[in-house]
């Protein structure tokens, strides 16, 4: 298809919350929730009961959507240190080796990112947040990689207390992998717990879970929307929606890597977008049957058929000036340029989480070991939003420490503007100070 097809049908975003749920989760979301109607209604029951009633609504909800029965959220430190037991030698290596890099970028970020300032008496004091909750989601994938990239940067940040929330199994048990990259990363506690429950956990605060100033992390449909519902009570850090890949391809460009890049995304989930953009009709061909050549390699062949089935697709282009165009219009979460001069291409771009310029640098690398956190912006919104970061866990507070000499100069403007809007109050408070008493 063309490039207005492809607005049109395979670059067409649905908003958020328009996602068609499986039947079988909603049925079960409405056993457990009650007589709603859509999964924000349930979300709001799920963070009002939460709020009310703490700890034992969390441990209610867990058992009923994720068939764990348990009674202690917090998970004990021998039990993190014996998960150290139950996993490979060489999988621990390759965690500490991508925790180290990870932690390398994130301190070198932190060079470059808000700091304090102070001119004259007037600037900017930066503060790390206190306590942040990260959401680590996934059971059956258990995402270690999501906890590097998500506690490493608080960490960097100076924040003092990182909690992790993670889904248990049936025996009320973290996988022992999240729980040794939890440790890694230096996070300061984890609670079994997922989904809006966990979310309204960390928001509102229970008896065992402290409440945090800002949640992050990914998550599901529900947990998107508890972030969304609970904006304001707490801070956020993004949006979260299912993984985006576009991948752009010239005459040149390998089809058995172009479908590789665009299957490596496809395996998250159903509902995960990958998209070949091209000048040439014949790599669309070729990567197309490449794709189901790759398919049948994979374990979760299953789930990436069904993401090519519903979302995936080429669309041909005249250059790659247009497909470049194309690809900052959908704003997606990884850009793979598999062009010449890809360098080149990727000063180009405009809106992308992250932008994989080349073909020694595959996407997954960024999911890993290069360094920057893979939790970026998706659902259109890298057009304003960044991957998460340092600055994510800090904040800033305007210092005014000026002296008399800097009030004379500065006030009497101030106390002008003051009156002018009818703030007489406003105006006395200089006033009185630059010794116009009534």
């Amino acid at each position: 298809m063309g490039a207005e097809e492809g607005r049109r049908t395979l670059l067409r975003r649905l908003p958020l919350g328009e996602e068609t749920l499986p039947d079988e989760i909603w049925e079960r979301t409405r056993e457990v929730v009650g007589d709603v109607a859509t999964p924000e209604e349930a979300v709001r029951a799920i963070l009002s009961d939460v709020r009310e009633h703490g700890d034992s609504a969390v441990l209610r909800y867990c058992e009923a959507f994720d068939g764990a029965s348990y009674s202690t959220l917090r998970v004990g430190s021998p039990e993190i240190q014996a998960a150290y037991d139950e996993i490979d030698g060489d999988l621990l290596e390759a965690l500490r080796f991508a925790a180290e890099r990870i932690r390398a970028f994130h301190d070198q970020q932190r060079e470059h990112v808000l700091r304090s300032f102070d001119n004259q008496g007037i600037g900017v004091k930066a503060s790390a947040l206190g306590r942040v909750g990260i959401n680590a989601p996934g059971t059956v994938v258990v995402y270690p990689s999501t906890v590097l990239m998500t506690v490493l940067p608080a960490k960097a940040a100076g924040v003092e207390d990182v909690l992790i929330a993670s889904p248990a199994d049936a025996a009320g048990k973290v996988s022992a992998v999240k729980l040794v990259a939890a440790d890694i990363a230096g996070a300061d506690g984890v609670f079994r717990m997922s989904g809006a429950q966990a979310m309204a956990a960390f928001a509102y605060g229970t008896e065992s879970v402290p409440r945090v100033d800002k949640v992050c992390g990914p998550g599901n449909l529900f947990v998107t929307l508890a972030k969304r519902a609970m904006y304001g009570d707490v801070g956020i850090d993004a949006l979260y929606g299912p993984s985006e890949t576009i991948v752009v391809g010239d005459e040149h460009a390998d089809p058995t890597l172009c479908a590789a890049d665009l299957l490596g995304q496809a395996e998250h989930d159903e509902l995960a977008t990958p998209i070949l953009i091209t000048t040439s009709s014949e790599l669309a061909d070729r990567v197309g049957e490449e794709v189901e050549r790759q398919l049948k390699l994979l374990d979760r062949e299953a789930v990436a058929r069904a993401s090519f089935e519903a979302r995936g697709g080429a669309v041909v282009v005249e250059s790659i000036a247009e497909a470049i165009a194309l690809a900052d219009e959908f704003a997606p979460e990884h850009l793979c340029l598999l062009v010449e001069n890809a360098r080149d291409w990727a000063g180009k771009v405009r809106n992308a989480g992250g932008v994989f310029a080349g073909e020694t640098s595959p996407e997954s690398l960024g999911d890993y070991t290069a360094g920057p956190s893979h939790a970026m912006p998706t659902m259109g919104s890298a057009r304003f939003a960044s991957p998460l970061g340092v600055n994510d866990f800090l904040k800033a507070t305007s210092l005014v420490a000026v002296d008399e000499a800097m009030l004379r100069e500065i006030g009497p403007a101030a106390a002008r503007i003051a009156r002018a809007e009818g703030f007489t109050g406003h105006a006395r408070t200089i006033e009185l100070r630059l010794g116009e008493r009534d």
